[in-house]
């Protein structure tokens, strides 16, 4: 049923309403908890310290020895499983250790767009025939030959006749990409993200290049970590926010309202035989609406405006589309009426906006209520523990003015992320933005298994590579803005050297870990070490920036 409103948000981006409950709400780790789009460092000194967000982390590489090349069988038949494709570029991952070479390889750089560097790497004669030998002696050793000895030398044309003068080339091709590729990385080593390593020469080009001249030259491509560019030059010390609070909506409203709502639910609901619905009373109603207007001979069904047995209590008038309560007043118990109403420009759902509307409401039941005298007797009630009126309206209040500052001051941080994503100037690697927009899909998908528990065919639909593409391209603008955001926090922490207590880390790790192993989730503690990390920083660059920053609170 869309007829209502729906809930406030607490906060949106600079301007705050504040839809304060009557209690904080309790904080515990999600594993796979949802990551906002829009406020992505938001409650970070409110957030419980095992509440992780996913966040990015820029990693630099991890070199790990790449298995080019293995032997099967007698070592009689060998077999390339790690050739790049001849159709697409090959991702690799070189070895932190690096082999001496006999002779230095040329790297150029060339800057592209979106923080990418090309490498060209020429690799001279000596380094090609050394890599060469090596692969000779290796097959030799692993090589069963009739007529020799295992280990013992062959002569170089019989043992490449028998392993096959085509695998002896591509072995050697790779072990020169295996060798030179550390060396080529030595000057971006420091800057490049991890997974984003590829080499973009098809290897039969390769092949044919080592085959014709004795030499090798390749191209890779990798992503670095985007430079932060400020504009204006440290603009982010003299922040000025301003931050919009609704006139209508405060503390002391809401605790009113509070107190309200508590006293209406010690009270009981009396059938209403002799009157028409009024303002105070709970109707049963069955609604249907159709379109209307120019050119349409039959309404066509809005289902999302339909309901069978709606309980609206018309206390929450404010929360229906506009007009609804107003032409139902006076309805009795199985009257039906029809009325038009037109859905307003700002309502939620956009393809109703400015929509025209015949609404049919059947009543089914009315219902008044009766409440009980609201005075001390009711107190503990109302409040355990308290044992006057008065002391019930000043815990409310109190409780609504600690969150009506946690909302503001959680506005205040959005206003002021929101606010410094728009002075940095970063060039956004590809690979950075998809590792972003995946990571905040898969915890949203995570969130709506739980929520719906999907089946096997649901779940595959939403995690097809189609959807999730989808998803990344409509969510471009939301993801880019987080990552602008989370790199200009991080981009604060270093230059105003920044730091947080080490004991922090560790307990907030331990909770974190702690909390997986409860819920039998897998983890990985340097991941999780990650996160952790980034969410103090964050909290530490907030609390920075809010210091120095000149807010100012305006009521609409």
């Amino acid at each position: 049923m869309e007829l209502c409103i729906g809930t406030r948000p607490i906060f949106s981006s600079a301007k705050v309403l504040l839809n304060l409950n009557y209690s904080l709400p309790s904080h515990s780790i999600a594993p796979a908890n949802s990551v906002s789009l829009s406020q992505p460092f938001t409650q970070f000194k409110d957030r419980a310290s095992t509440s992780l967000k996913l966040p990015f982390h820029l990693r630099r590489s991890q070199f790990t020895e790449p298995n080019f090349c293995q032997f099967h069988g007698n070592f009689g038949h060998f077999v390339a499983l790690a050739s790049p494709s001849s159709s697409s570029p090959s991702s690799v991952a070189p070895g932190p250790g690096k082999d001496k070479l006999p002779a230095a390889i040329d790297v150029t750089e060339t800057v592209e767009p979106n923080s990418r560097l090309k490498l060209t790497i020429e690799v001279p004669p000596a380094v090609c025939d050394d890599c060469y030998n090596r692969v000779l002696n290796e097959f030799m050793k692993l090589s069963k030959i009739p007529g020799f000895r295992p280990g013992k030398r062959v002569p170089e044309s019989i043992l490449v006749n028998f392993v096959g003068k085509k695998n002896v080339q591509k072995a050697t091709v790779e072990s020169i990409l295996k060798r030179t590729l550390p060396h080529a990385m030595d000057s971006v080593t420091d800057r490049v993200l991890q997974d984003s390593i590829r080499i973009v020469t098809k290897f039969s080009d390769m092949e044919q290049s080592y085959s014709s001249l004795n030499s090798l030259r390749y191209e890779i491509i990798v992503d670095v970590i985007p430079e932060v560019k400020w504009i204006p030059e440290d603009g982010y010390k003299n922040l000025k926010i301003v931050v919009e609070v609704d006139s209508d909506i405060d503390a002391r409203i809401t605790s009113e309202q509070e107190l309200a709502g508590r006293h209406k639910a010690l009270g009981t609901l009396r059938i209403v035989t002799d009157r028409g619905l009024q303002i105070g009373d709970v109707a049963v109603l069955d609604i249907s609406a159709t379109t209307t207007g120019e050119g349409e001979s039959n309404g066509q069904n809005i289902p999302s405006a339909e309901s069978k047995g709606f309980h609206f209590d018309t206390e929450d008038g404010d929360r229906v589309l506009p007009g609804f309560l107003d032409a139902i007043v006076g309805i009795q118990s199985g009257e039906s009426r029809t009325f038009p109403l037109v859905f307003p420009e700002s309502w939620r759902q956009e393809h109703l906006r400015g929509v025209h509307a015949q609404f049919t409401v059947d009543c089914k039941e009315l219902f008044y209520r009766e409440l009980p005298e609201l005075d001390d007797s009711l107190a503990d009630q109302l409040i355990p523990g308290c044992t006057t009126i008065d002391q019930v309206k000043e815990a409310l209040l109190q409780r609504c003015l600690e969150l009506e500052q946690t909302a503001k001051e959680q506005a205040a941080d959005n206003a002021i992320l929101d606010q410094i994503s728009k002075m940095v100037e970063v060039d956004i690697p590809e690979s950075l933005f998809e590792e972003q927009g995946r990571q905040l899909y898969g915890a949203n998908l995570l969130e709506i298994q739980a929520k719906m528990k999907l089946n096997d065919e649901q779940l595959a639909s939403l995690s097809s590579q189609k959807t999730v593409n989808e998803y990344l391209e409509t969510q471009r603008e939301n993801i880019t803005r987080m990552i602008k955001q989370n790199l200009a926090v991080g981009d604060i922490f270093k230059r105003e050297n920044l730091q947080f207590a080490t004991d922090d880390l560790v307990k907030e790790v331990e909770n974190s870990i702690a909390e997986f192993k409860r819920q039998n989730q897998e983890y990985d503690e340097e991941r999780v070490k990650d996160q952790v990390q980034e969410i103090l920083e964050g909290a530490k660059v907030l609390e920075w920036l809010r210091e120095h920053a000149e807010i100012q609170y305006i009521t609409r």
